[in-house]
């Protein structure tokens, strides 16, 4: 992939449908499902930032979740097309910080979106290390490209029952 998709703002490079064994008993996609589609859309935010599968064997590096937080919105159904985009929200030396949302790939609603923070880590000595120069480098360029886009209203939002007067 070229950098031009992978810089994009925000990311939109996964695209997939709703798979039967991806339903639950009230006939719609189950919750671990949402879970696993806005992590394979990690695995394409991991390659974008150059933690690919080459960098992992070459370096002995890769990223390790933290945190994470997801929101379910709308449900999708048995080959409902899906779409998600990914947003750099923030990093330092260790962590990045980035913001999953998933569509519905006709009718265009929201379904879920999730919040995740994660780690670099030396898959040697599994502790936590800083990333190199070159990947820096493209997390910067990510930032830069992202950097007009609003910060997603539900990153740091707190889990609790919402009360109305």
């Amino acid at each position: 992939m070229d950098d031009i998709a992978y810089f994009a703002a925000p990311l939109d490079l996964l695209r997939l449908n709703v798979r039967e064994e991806w339903l639950d008993y009230n006939g719609h996609m189950n919750v671990a499902y949402y879970v696993l589609v806005l992590d394979r859309a990690t695995d394409i935010f991991m390659d974008a930032i150059g933690v690919d599968a080459a960098y992992r064997a070459r370096v002995q590096g890769s990223l390790f979740a933290l945190e994470q937080h997801v929101i379910y919105r709308d449900e999708v159904r048995l080959g409902d097309p899906l779409q998600v985009t990914t947003q750099l929200v923030d990093h330092d030396d260790k962590r990045v910080h980035y913001f999953h949302r998933m569509y519905h790939g006709e009718k265009g609603y929201l379904a879920a979106s999730g919040e995740f923070l994660s780690v670099h880590v030396d898959l040697g000595a599994r502790r936590s290390r800083p990333f190199p120069p070159e990947i820096t480098a493209r997390i910067e360029r990510m930032k830069a490209a992202h950097a007009a886009l609003s910060r997603p209203e539900e990153v740091g939002r707190s889990i609790g029952i919402r009360r109305t007067r």
